[in-house]
């Protein structure tokens, strides 16, 4: 299957935000819900997201991505983006392998994801782990 025919659906998560991405043959444009990457707000996370754009160089140009995310919050969301991403780059540039080796030796979270979640509130406390205290024994 050519490059100019190829369609990849991918997905990335961060604690409860879940991103999905479809790369398909384009000019260049992202888009994040709807929205486009160069007019998100907050600044730190649209700059979050375009890091693997950014590194993948000329190749950027080839593709149109279209990210919907849902779930958590703004930064939470953003690393969601950024997984589906750079996840969607590698599988739609199959053929350019040094494409998975720039972005792993950069930030290998980008491709493998972090499980960590919060840790559910227990009764008799105010928090996960924090109890109240007993003033006997």
């Amino acid at each position: 299957m050519s490059v100019a025919q190829r369609i990849v659906l991918t997905s990335g998560k961060r604690k409860t935000a879940i991103a999905r991405a479809v790369v398909k043959p384009g000019k260049g444009r992202v888009f994040i819900n709807g929205k486009p990457l160069e007019i998100l707000e907050p600044e730190a996370a649209r700059w979050k997201i375009m890091e693997p754009l950014l590194i993948v160089g000329g190749l950027r140009n080839l593709v149109d991505i279209d990210v919907s995310v849902e779930g958590g919050g703004f930064m939470g969301q953003a690393v969601a983006s950024r997984i589906a991403i750079a996840r969607g780059l590698v599988e739609f540039f199959k053929e350019y392998p040094e494409v998975k080796k720039i972005l792993l030796s950069y930030d290998r979270h980008m491709l493998v994801g972090d499980p960590r979640e919060t840790e559910p509130k227990k009764p008799r406390g105010r928090s996960a782990r924090a109890k109240r205290q007993k003033s006997y024994r």
